[in-house]
């Protein structure tokens, strides 16, 4: 992912408010994050528990996502649809975003579990288990890593409404 300045996070989001966007906490580490080792941004605000964002890059620009802590959580412990770790080191939450535009004003969302704390970009470039990674585990990486990628795009298709 290539770095994004405060201003163009603030303005990729698609299901926020325009206030909303203004009173954002940007994540704590923001001018220290290793954007090359980031498929995507995800961070909790720290004022309100229950908000988190993930900005996702796209083809065509970042897509910032304004998301929900859902009330209910899973009891079991469930996958990530992000990075689908079945043997991750973090919490998965359930999260619900707000649809942009029209579909979002009426109150229509789309919901996803997620790691918790948004660590799916340092889960997929772990060394994976030799049962997963076979003969060649930076193949094995590399793959977990383009999955990412095109679970965030799906994501942020999803919420923006330009359905494939």
């Amino acid at each position: 992912m290539h770095a994004l300045t405060e201003s163009e996070i603030r303005g990729s989001f698609v299901n926020a408010t325009v206030r909303e966007r203004k009173s954002l906490v940007l994540p704590p580490d923001f001018k220290e994050l290793n954007w090359e080792r980031k498929d995507f941004v995800g961070w909790r605000d720290p004022k309100q528990p229950l908000v988190g964002y993930v900005v996702i890059p796209t083809d065509d620009e970042p897509v910032g996502i304004m998301l929900r802590l859902g009330g209910r959580q899973p009891r079991k412990r469930p996958l990530c649809s992000f990075c689908e770790d079945v043997l991750l080191p973090n919490d998965v939450a359930f999260f619900s975003a707000k649809l942009a535009g029209a579909a979002g004003r009426k109150g229509d969302t789309v919901g996803t579990l997620i790691c918790s704390n948004f660590e799916c970009s340092k889960n997929v470039r772990m060394k994976p288990p030799p049962v997963f990674g076979g003969h060649d585990p930076e193949a094995v990486r590399q793959q977990r890593i383009e999955s990412l990628q095109l679970r965030l795009n799906g994501f942020a298709t999803r919420v923006v409404g330009r359905e494939k």
